[in-house]
């Protein structure tokens, strides 16, 4: 008979974040290690600091025996669900302007309004100039 493994999103992983309640990420698999706190040689807070994110990094970067290796397979409860999550749409009764005209209008005044006033400083100098002549 197959095995039927449970999957978890990462967001759900991390809300298990406390010493009572405590999820880890490793190489896809997640692992309550809440009773584990206690005994990890490491102590509880790089546990704790490991929720909320995939730890295998942190995990690989300690250097963990094959014994510590062995002892995650009693602590796994399932595995990381690395299905893309696709955001619910938002449905709104109020009309949007779709047009680019709204969006680019603004900037191209920003890039004319430099060279325009430049042109105008120029121009009404050069008429006091030539006014006193």
């Amino acid at each position: 008979m197959p095995t039927i493994t449970k999957l978890f999103s990462l967001q759900e992983a991390s809300e298990h974040n406390t010493k009572e309640d405590c999820w880890v990420v490793i190489d896809g698999k997640v692992y309550d290690v809440t009773t584990y706190l206690d005994e990890h040689p490491g102590g509880d807070d790089v546990l704790l600091t490991a929720t909320g994110k995939d730890a295998t990094d942190d995990f690989e970067d300690a250097g963990h025996s094959k014994d510590a290796r062995e002892l995650m397979k009693d602590f796994c409860i399932g595995e990381l669900d690395l299905s893309p999550v696709i955001p619910e749409l938002e449905i709104s009764g109020k009309k949007q302007t779709v047009g680019t005209a709204n969006k680019v209008l603004p900037k191209a005044l920003d890039y004319w309004v430099f060279p325009v006033a430049i042109i105008s400083v120029s121009v009404i100098a050069g008429l006091f100039y030539l006014r006193k002549k």
